[in-house]
């Protein structure tokens, strides 16, 4: 049997010199262009080399403490649920913000990002209690504070009398023996007012 053939296709069984001519340059062409991307990559991973040693060098964050403040009542030692424990980290004397709390129902309150060497600053706000504040210095890596919160105080008045003062407020009872201010005492006559 015959077959019949396109004049422009050739014969998958056969191979002839135009057909290979054919093949040879795609399959340069694809060892040329994976050659050059290899190239080009491998030139890339080289640069980015140098750039590193352009760009500023990585500096690990300092080593953190854990700190944790407990606060309880002075008067029986129980916990002070959802107390503001507030962090003032300081610089040089000066606050460089703060970081704010809550404690838990054991009255504990932990934090893990205040550098070791840092100074900080507690402030412990709670609700009918006087309000604690004072420096600590971080040198180690754990630091536990305990805070005991007292009762507020009764408020000091200038106008009631204080034993250690000689100043303030009148008695419950008037004395006798003085007369009110611009009266005179009952045992002399009043002056009668000069004239000019």
């Amino acid at each position: 049997m015959l077959k019949k053939t396109h004049p422009f296709q050739p014969d998958p069984d056969t191979l002839t010199i135009s057909s290979m001519t054919h093949a040879v340059p795609a399959r340069i062409l694809r060892t040329l262009f994976s050659a050059a991307l290899l190239t080009v990559f491998l030139s890339s991973l080289a640069f980015a080399q140098d750039d590193a040693h352009r760009w500023r060098k990585y500096t690990p964050p300092p080593a953190t403490a854990k700190i944790t403040v407990t606060v309880t009542k002075a008067t029986n030692g129980k916990p002070i649920e959802n107390a503001a424990v507030v962090f003032h980290p300081m610089k040089q004397g000066k606050d460089e913000g703060n970081l704010e709390l809550k404690t838990n129902e054991e009255g504990k309150a932990t934090i893990e990002v205040i550098p070791i060497g840092d100074t900080i600053r507690l402030q412990v706000i709670a609700s009918g209690y006087q309000t604690f504040g004072d420096d600590y210095e971080i040198t180690t890596d754990s630091k536990d504070i305990d805070v005991k919160m007292k009762r507020p105080a009764r408020q000091y008045s200038i106008y009631e009398k204080h034993d250690d003062s000689l100043q303030g407020g009148s008695d419950s009872k008037p004395d006798s023996s003085t007369p009110p201010s611009g009266q005179a005492p009952a045992s002399q006559p009043a002056k009668p007012p000069q004239s000019n």
